[in-house]
Formats: C-alpha cells, structure tokens, sequence
C-alpha cells in the first residue's frame, strides 16, 4: 500500500542527445541517445523514490512505446499500475547543441483517449487496494481527456482522505481549482494565465496565490519562479527563497524535480516550509543534470542548508 501515489495521465518516453551544432536541411549526428519515463506524475514518483518514498506510479500507456514505458518505469525501481489504451504512447526529444549550450524540447501532444479510456484512469486512482496519505497528478492532459479530468481525480482523493497536490495549467488547473485541492505548483505563467492579470511584483505575487488559498481553492500554492527563485503562500504565512546561484546543464524536470522531493518532504512529517526548502534544492539540483535526468538525492542533500527562506 504506497504513501504517495502519481497520477500521469499523458506520460511519454523522453529521449536526450546532443549534437555540436543545430542547422537545417543538413543530418545532425547525435551522442548516444538516453530514453527516461517521462510525463509529470511520473517524474515525481522517479524523485520521491531516490529518496525512500513508498510511492506508486498510475499512468495511460498503449503500443509498443507504452511497453518501453512500463520497462523504464520498471528500470528505475518503481511500483506501478499502466492503464492500457489503443494509442501510442507519445515520445518527446531535447537536443543540446554543444556549440551554444541551448537545448530544444521537442514535446508531442500524446494518444487520443476515448471515453472508457479515461474513465478507466479516474478508476484505478479509486482502486480500493491503495490508500495513499497524497496523491500527485501533473502534466498535460491527452487529447479526449475532458478538461475537467483533474477535478474529478481531485474529488476521488478528497473521498479516499487523500491530499491532493497539482501540476498543470490551464483549464483543467482552473476546474481542479473549483472542487478545491491541498497544493498546486504554478509556475508565473501559469498563475499569471489563471488570474488573468500581469501580476508585475512580488506583492502581486503573494496577493495572487493568497486570494486562491483564502478562497479555499489550495490550501498551499508553491510558485516557482526560475532564476528568481521560489514563493510558498499558505492562508496566513508567506516565504520566498532566492535562486541559489547554480549554472544550469539543463531546466528539464526541474518543476518534478522540486514537487518530487515536496512530497517526500510532507510524507515525512515536516513542516509545510521545510518541505518546500527541500523542493528548491530539489529543483536547483535538477539543473546539475544533464538530458531528463532530474535531481540527484546527494546533491538535493548538499543544497538543502544553502536554501534561506524570508518571510514576506
């Protein structure tokens, strides 16, 4: 019976390589490409498990890419239930250009659910069997997937007396936000894009993510802000923590990377803002790995004491 359950509704299998130059029309010869399970949920179940989380992975997969998922998956150690659909699992590349140092995602939208499909998700996430104290969902929706899916999976862990924690964005963020959830993780676009407005400072920041918990739409909203570090706001307490000064290798899984070790941080019994510290190391350590290849524990462990959080 796992503490932590993930919920990817739209997983892929990520692939990593790099090449000295991008250019059109000519072939580009790549490094040894590197294949990780991939898609939000899944991705933060890879993290809580370097770090002993009892975690389970729920994920859609189908066709021969959907075995392969289920074989990474497997690779890295981690329990899991793969809802089989007709479609192909989708696949998504990011190429480093050794010449420049930029990297190019090359993300693709995923199987078309039917119906059945979907619902079967939303089923094994009400599978009575489990009995998770959280459950995670995060990343896009497939397509056929209706936008309100998130609010019912919110609603199925609120029954279970689960704690539901969110990564997404767009509608179906802001239908999971009606039926209420324990935590989202926005990025500034992302809440920007939900509340409609610019929002040009921190105060508009903290006032944002404050109008959402005070309308007991998130109970903890933790927004990351890339190089500007990070915001934590609960009803009646606000923190941010700067950006610790890292050169990146690669941003990929940063955001899973910070929710992964979140999660394990709350299973564990501590507080709201010391999990939150170790979700910026987290998400910092991201950024010493190449390709899809997240945060590792000892650096996580490493920046943790660098992490200072200032209460707003």
């Amino acid at each position: 019976m796992a503490d932590i359950v993930t919920f990817t509704i739209n997983p892929s299998i990520d692939m990593s390589t790099s090449v000295d130059r991008v250019a059109p029309i000519k072939k580009l010869r790549g490094a040894a490409a590197h294949r990780d399970p991939g898609g939000g949920g899944i991705n933060v179940a890879r993290v809580a498990i370097r770090f002993g989380a009892d975690v389970k992975a729920l994920c859609a997969a189908g066709g021969v890419t959907g075995e392969l998922l289920r074989r990474l998956i497997e690779r890295d150690g981690i329990p899991n239930v793969v809802i089989h659909v007709s479609e192909e699992t989708r696949e998504s590349f990011t190429v480093f250009e050794n010449a420049t140092g930029y990297e190019y995602r090359f993300v693709l939208p995923g199987p078309q659910l039917r119906e059945e499909e979907w619902r079967q998700c939303l089923g094994a996430l009400a599978d009575p069997e489990d009995n998770p104290r959280f459950v995670v969902a995060s990343g896009s929706l497939s397509p056929g997937a209706p936008s309100d899916f998130y609010a019912h999976a919110a609603r199925i862990a609120r029954k279970r007396g689960a704690k539901f924690l969110l990564d997404t964005s767009g509608p179906p963020l802001a239908s999971a936000l009606e039926e209420g959830v324990f935590l989202i993780k926005p990025n500034l676009r992302e809440l920007r894009e939900l509340m409609g407005v610019p929002l040009d400072d921190e105060r508009a920041w903290v006032d944002a993510c404050r109008r959402l918990t005070e309308a007991g739409r998130a109970e903890v909203v933790a927004l990351t802000l890339g190089d500007r570090g990070a915001l934590l706001v609960v009803r009646d307490q606000a923190w941010r923590a700067p950006a610790l000064p890292i050169k990146p290798l690669s941003a990929v899984g940063a955001g899973d990377s910070f929710l992964g070790a979140m999660v394990w941080g709350l299973a564990q019994g501590r507080s709201i803002d010391d999990a939150f510290r170790y979700g910026v190391a987290a998400g910092s350590a991201a950024l010493l790995s190449s390709g899809t290849g997240l945060c590792r524990r000892d650096d996580v462990e490493r920046l943790y004491p660098d992490v200072v959080l200032q209460r707003i």
